[in-house]
């Protein structure tokens, strides 16, 4: 059987452009996701608020299984073209970024680097040589570019709501919501705060759209 391709491929470095072969394709894999959320405890309340903090790196683990015992040839040989994305590419100086490109919407591929490789030789030749292996691999998502919902979520020109946390400054949440400290009054004109240095924990600021 042929190898096919559409797998994995190496977005940069010395093998930028190439696509790994495989025999077969998995079965399955499984994707984890998470997020990160601060806990904003306020006095009287049996429970804090939830502030989210960020998403967290996606993982994909699969099985990979290759099989050269037909041929006669080593399984290394395949196996290799693998497990070597972990190891460092000189013109990076660090292990090449890669897209995972089976069985997910092309238009959000899931760009990723390679987290962790086992492999388990399973079936060898008369002289010792590996002819079968199977390999368990973690990839690990690698932020390239803003997604789609995230453009849309970082757009200053929509109105949000923000909830103050202990020791959150006006200056702070100006510079995260519209990247510029000192364009703090737009937001204390809109909740009428007079004093921008006192703010209250578990408050909802209401973040205005820029003009």
């Amino acid at each position: 059987m042929e190898p096919k391709t559409g797998f994995i491929k190496i977005l940069d470095g010395g093998k930028k452009g190439k696509q790994i072969e495989i025999l077969y394709f998995p079965p399955e894999y499984t994707m984890e996701k998470s997020n990160t959320f601060s806990e904003v405890a306020i006095p009287g309340l049996e429970s804090p608020y939830l502030q989210y903090v960020k998403g967290n790196a996606a993982s994909v683990t699969l099985e990979v299984f290759y099989d050269t015992y037909e041929k006669g040839t080593d399984v290394r040989k395949l196996t290799s073209q693998l497990t070597d994305l972990i190891n460092i590419d000189p013109s990076l100086h660090a292990p090449p970024p890669l897209q995972f490109v089976w069985g997910l919407d092309p238009k959000e591929p899931f760009n990723c680097v390679l987290e962790k490789v086992t492999k388990k030789f399973t079936m060898f030749s008369s002289e010792g040589v590996p002819v079968r292996a199977r390999l368990n691999i973690t990839l690990k998502e690698f932020k390239i570019q803003l997604n789609s919902r995230e453009r849309e979520l970082q757009s200053p020109d929509k109105t949000k709501v923000y909830m103050v946390k202990q020791g959150d400054s006006l200056w702070q949440i100006a510079h995260s919501e519209y990247g510029d400290p000192y364009m703090w009054r737009p937001i204390a004109d809109r909740n009428k705060i007079y004093n921008p240095r006192f703010l209250k924990p578990g408050t909802e600021l209401i973040i205005p759209p820029l003009e």
